[in-house]
């Protein structure tokens, strides 16, 4: 596997395989292709908090850099480096952003990102850029590097609906090797409605004390773990 830059460690579970297509299956073919080398150039996903926009480019990100050099760039995170995590992308094979909009409106930042993203267009490479908004809707200090991610493929992710929660928790934890009865996947979706990420954090935690104490996920177990971290 090559080398990710910048020492940014994906999760284990961050793969297609725990990501639930659902009505979001056409994203998620793209992003296979692009992870699998079958497509190139740029692509765009947006949606609100909890849409699955991270998971899915650290996925792209893990399969990709089985094949080729790879960076998955948290911009949210990494920003306050400035513009030199930039430094030496243009000729990636795959590279991932993570909250683009966090920068957008600033000409150092997206004169650096059009380089980066001439570079990989040349190079035949492909770009997956993530933002809450589609690229249209955004306020550019290049305008020219505005029309090209709007040109490029978009896709607007939709947040699972609770029935689809369901099966996405299911989904998670048959990938992580365990049960998850039905009534404590009910249980947590009351607390943590629409939130996603919150309801994956938790699993997580439960799966781990579930392991260590050899206990099913029950209710009262749940209780026990999480105390006042339920709402």
């Amino acid at each position: 596997m090559q080398q990710i830059p910048l020492a940014v460690r994906l999760p284990d579970r961050a793969v297609f395989a725990s990501f639930l297509p659902a009505r979001n299956a056409q994203a998620v073919d793209h992003l296979r292709q692009a992870a699998t080398a079958q497509s190139a150039g740029t692509s765009w996903i947006c949606g609100p908090h909890g849409a699955g926009k991270t998971h899915l480019l650290q996925a792209v990100a893990a399969q990709a850099s089985a094949t080729m050099r790879t960076a998955y760039l948290p911009l949210k995170e990494l920003a306050r480096y400035g513009v030199d995590v930039l430094e030496g992308l243009r000729q990636l094979g795959c590279l991932c952003i993570d909250d683009i909009d966090a920068v957008i409106g600033q000409g150092d930042w997206e004169r650096a990102l059009f380089s980066v993203l001439q570079g990989i267009e040349e190079s035949g490479g492909r770009l997956i850029a993530a933002a809450e908004s589609p690229p249209a809707l955004l306020h550019w200090a290049l305008p020219d590097l505005g029309s090209r991610f709007s040109a490029s493929a978009v896709f607007q992710l939709r947040v699972l609906d609770e029935a689809e929660q369901q099966a996405a928790l299911q989904l998670r934890a048959r990938v992580r090797g365990f049960e998850l009865p039905e009534e404590t996947s009910r249980w947590l979706q009351r607390r943590y409605p629409r939130d996603m990420s919150k309801l994956y954090e938790l699993l997580d935690t439960l799966d781990e004390a579930a392991l260590v104490a050899q206990r099913r996920l029950t209710i009262p177990f749940i209780k026990q773990v999480l105390g006042s971290r339920l709402p």
